[in-house]
């Protein structure tokens, strides 16, 4: 199972499931997670490949959403807040196993498949000399001077000094990153409801790719967090709380 961290104690609400993107881990969400957990229990994860979690020979979203039905089948039916890659994979869950999940959060993404990719940071990543460092200055010299500081910090995030190693399958996500941009076929359509949440300063989601979600979901709604961009938690936590918060009593 999912390695998973536990805040706040169950109630008469459901619990909350936070699933987080590429490169993070359950920890990203903490501040959040914290002040949700006051009045429910919040169920942040490690992703497969990502933490304390797994490592595995695929990435891929039926994958993942099979290992967060796990979780949720020994805490019961929840709801579920997923960002970026850990959106695209609350998405499968909700259209694979709807009686898991009673209202689906997705923070800054959509069932579509993205151009870009993350090749150039994992290269950076790879390219720190693990047996060399003995500080987290040491290894944000070698990821490159040209790497924005706020990304480099959250990169080092999962890197374990004292083991010198990565908390990242590199080599998976790599290899799988077409898969990880991509966005399978799925059969279904959720029908509950669903709150698509994005950055004002993101191209994420926007009016284009509404159709998409419109042709998987019975009951979405959108809201925009403004002065925000596609890592929307980090920028503006008070903000996306509130927003959480609201839908989720309805």
């Amino acid at each position: 199972m999912l390695n998973t961290i536990l805040t706040g104690e169950p109630s008469d609400r459901p619990p909350l499931l936070i699933v987080h993107g590429l490169f993070g881990s359950a920890r990203n969400w903490g501040v959040i997670a914290r002040r949700l957990g006051e009045d429910r229990q919040v169920i942040s994860v490690d992703m497969r490949n990502h933490g304390d979690s797994h490592w595995t020979e695929s990435h891929d979203y039926f994958g993942m959403a099979e290992d967060l039905a796990e979780v949720l089948e020994s805490h019961g039916r929840a709801d579920v807040l997923g960002h970026s890659m850990g959106g695209k994979a609350s998405m499968v869950l909700a259209l694979t196993r709807p009686d898991l999940v009673r209202r689906l959060i997705v923070a800054d993404i959509a069932p579509v498949s993205y151009g870009h990719d993350q090749i150039d940071n994992i290269r950076r990543m790879k390219q720190v000399d693990l047996e060399r460092i003995s500080s987290r200055s040491e290894a944000t010299e070698m990821l490159g001077d040209d790497l924005e500081a706020a990304t480099a910090a959250f990169f080092l995030q999962s890197l374990d000094l004292k083991e010198k190693r990565w908390k990242l399958n590199l080599d998976v996500l790599e290899r799988d990153m077409e898969t990880i941009l991509g966005f399978p076929e799925v059969e279904g359509r959720f029908d509950g409801p669903a709150l698509f949440l994005s950055g004002a300063n993101s191209n994420y989601v926007g009016d284009a790719r509404h159709d998409a979600i419109n042709a998987l979901f019975a009951d979405p709604s959108f809201e925009v967090i403004e002065g925000a961009g596609h890592w929307l938690h980090a920028e503006k936590p008070r903000e996306v709380e509130a927003a959480v918060r609201g839908f989720l009593e309805g």
